[in-house]
């Protein structure tokens, strides 16, 4: 399961031009889920993103998490992660996961991530033609796999 994180003052998704999700300070999250992922994929990736300390302090270090500023989430369902562009120069998709596995482990992830704190998560519409417009915070942008996380 991959996720591009990206801390924002402000995030917003929208389908059919209306807004399906909105958040103000806190995480956009792009998720890929892939083939072979499962339940403890998400559980390791929610708790590692829940806690990840980068927000700044009144020091103005990077010391402070999702829950310590009282942040929200913003979590888009993003098979294009998965791409493999290694030939050629049209990406291949075969590693994401079918939408019948991952559109249950987004939303498992979503759960996971309030499972761990985080206390509003929105969501896009898994699957659907979303139009998301952010102000980045830094900026920071984060690249986490599950897999390379301990389980």
């Amino acid at each position: 399961m991959k996720a591009i994180l990206q801390r924002v003052l402000y995030a917003q998704v929208d389908v059919d031009d209306k807004t399906v999700g909105k958040i103000d300070k806190g995480f956009l999250i792009l998720l890929g889920v892939e083939n072979g992922d499962e339940q403890r994929d998400a559980q390791v990736l929610a708790a590692k993103i829940a806690g990840l300390r980068i927000f700044t302090d009144d020091n103005d270090k990077m010391n402070l998490s999702l829950s310590d500023v009282d942040g929200s989430a913003l979590v888009i369902s993003n098979f294009t992660l998965c791409a493999d562009c290694s030939h050629g120069r049209r990406p291949n998709f075969m590693q994401a996961a079918r939408p019948d596995v991952a559109e249950p482990l987004y939303e498992y992830f979503c759960d996971e991530l309030q499972k761990n704190g985080v206390k509003k998560v929105e969501k896009g519409i898994f699957g659907a033609d979303m139009k998301v417009r952010l102000l980045n915070d830094g900026p920071v942008t984060i690249d986490i796999n599950s897999k390379d996380l301990k389980k």
